[in-house]
């Protein structure tokens, strides 16, 4: 039997699941989209999401992971053999996901310790909005091979506080998340209380909460609050598979996944209001977009400096806003490290720090290309395929693979296992797996193949051709074949009789340490 860890608590667990699920895109991809689809219509329609999609596929995944006590490679395996590629393309696209999205924990560090810069910056807008660019000395384009010592710098700050979060597992993450978590919480408190006093502000929080009623009939409403749903929850990452395994028998799965659902949920509110009041504050609220990096990078820095006469506090402010971003971006950027190493150390029975320092190693050599002047365009492109091509078709795999060729009544069962005030009911949860769920992704990802061949004639956007296959199709194909390249190299190693492929049952049962912070025993002399 296989001895593996355990999260010291149950609320150590749901902190760091939380803190996996609340990122980046909560703070400035949620606001944006609110104000794009009439503020309260957005957040019905989310909330919908949540509900029929979101929470279902949280809990199925965290369910499976507990009882396999695997990550996402064995525990697809343990579905089915032919089912094993999904796991391995959903470990692949985490690896191709963090190589950028380390850069853009890297950047958000670099505006931070910049952000004194801004003190003297009081009512130039035009210069706040060009500071990233003069740091980064990006192009926004595929030219340019050069690379800002100070970006550099960043990024190997930011690798190697991943690092240092997960060195040792559910252990470290377990301390880590007991800050990161509640860090951000205060820090949007503190920024919505500054927001919510400004003259204009009350204008900013209407548009947030009242509902746009004939925003319903936009489809691409829809598709958005979906989409943003099924990216926020880590879901379909390999994550929720690595912190699923090391769960305890004695979780309430259910209740556990609807506090990480609606906890996510709770903080991108937070962070509408935060951005509302402070864009209504300083007359902003036109310039509220969809775009995560146009909203921290450009038209943040623009309000900022826009609050207040007095210099010093807008840089205060400005260093607030860009730590918050960096205790958001901190818990996302190592869980998805977690994720990887935890699904490829099970599957090839290695030691999982030896393989947290390998791929810390290999993708922080990766993402430098995301750091050079034309960085900024190669990751627009790597991320739209990551994100609304890969993830997608994952997602529908495993609805597929776990709704379709297996017993859900099984699964339900370990999600309602310690149940006590609620549990998940069988119609809706086999209704969400079965069905909403695959439907959701499947026109989510049919809509996105709508607006690239049919909007945009095959391209996106004023990229060339080639770099795009290089960056996007390329790396969707490498994401969907890594699982039949693994198997072939998996089976000459059986043959040469220099691995043995492990039993993943569902009734297997499995050691459990139960005491993983105990210190280690001094060895006798």
């Amino acid at each position: 039997m296989e001895k593996r860890g355990q999260w010291s608590s149950r609320f150590t667990f749901i902190l760091a699941a939380i803190g996996s699920a609340v990122g980046l895109g909560n703070a400035w991809r949620f606001p944006g989209l609110a104000a794009k689809h009439g503020g309260g219509t957005f957040l019905v329609v989310y909330l919908f999401a949540m509900l029929v999609m979101g929470i279902p596929l949280l809990m199925m995944e965290i369910s499976i992971a507990r009882r396999f006590r695997k990550g996402a490679i064995e525990s697809m395996r343990g579905i089915g053999k032919k089912w094993e590629p999904v796991g391995w393309a959903a470990t692949s696209n985490a690896f191709v996901i963090v190589c950028y999205y380390s850069v853009v924990f890297a950047w958000v560090i670099l505006m931070f310790i910049n952000s004194w810069q801004f003190a003297g910056m009081t009512g130039e807008s035009k210069t706040a909005s060009e500071l990233f660019f003069n740091l980064t000395e990006t192009t926004g384009k595929i030219e340019g091979l050069g690379i800002p010592w100070q970006v550099l710098l960043c990024l190997v700050i930011a690798w190697g506080l991943i690092f240092f979060c997960i060195r040792n597992g559910a252990n470290s993450v377990g301390k880590v998340v007991k800050f990161t978590v509640f860090a951000p919480v205060v820090l949007l408190l503190i920024m919505a209380i500054k927001g919510c006093t400004m003259p204009g502000a009350m204008d900013g929080i209407k548009m947030l909460f009242v509902p746009d009623v004939s925003a319903f009939r936009d489809p691409s409403l829809w598709v958005d609050a979906i989409g943003q749903v099924f990216y926020s929850l880590s879901i379909m990452m390999a994550i929720m598979f690595a912190y699923g395994s090391y769960v305890g028998d004695d979780a309430d799965i259910a209740a556990d996944a609807m506090i990480i659902a609606f906890s996510d949920m709770a903080i991108s509110v937070l962070s509408g209001i935060v951005m509302f009041s402070t864009m209504g504050g300083t007359g902003m609220l036109d310039q509220v977009t969809p775009s995560g990096i146009a909203t921290a990078f450009i038209v943040y820095p623009q309000a900022i400096v826009n609050l207040t006469e007095i210099g010093w506090f807008n840089a205060v402010f400005g260093a607030i806003f860009y730590l918050m971003l960096i205790t958001l971006a901190i818990d996302s950027a190592f869980s998805i490290v977690e994720g990887v190493s935890a699904a490829v150390s099970d599957k090839f029975h290695l030691k999982p720090k030896k393989v947290t320092i390998a791929i810390c190693v290999i993708s922080g050599v990766i993402s430098i290309l995301f750091v050079t002047q034309a960085g900024l365009a190669w990751l627009d492109i790597v991320d739209n395929w990551a994100n609304n091509v890969n993830l997608i078709l994952i997602g529908v795999l495993e609805c597929l693979a776990i709704g379709w060729t297996f017993n859900l009544r099984k699964v339900l069962d370990e999600v309602n296992k310690n149940a006590k005030r609620f549990k998940m009911p069988l119609w809706w949860f086999v209704a969400s797996i079965k069905f909403v769920a695959p439907v959701l992704l499947t026109g989510l990802f049919a809509w996105n193949m709508f607006t690239l061949f049919h909007d945009n004639s095959g391209s996106y956007g004023d990229y060339p051709i080639w770099a795009q296959i290089v960056a996007g199709w390329a790396v969707s194909v490498l994401v969907f074949v890594s699982g039949f390249i693994a198997k072939i190299f998996v089976n000459r190693k059986i043959a040469k009789g220099r691995y043995t492929e492990d039993e993943v049952l569902w009734d297997q049962p499995v050691k459990v340490d139960k005491k993983p912070n105990r210190k280690k025993a001094k060895k006798s002399r």
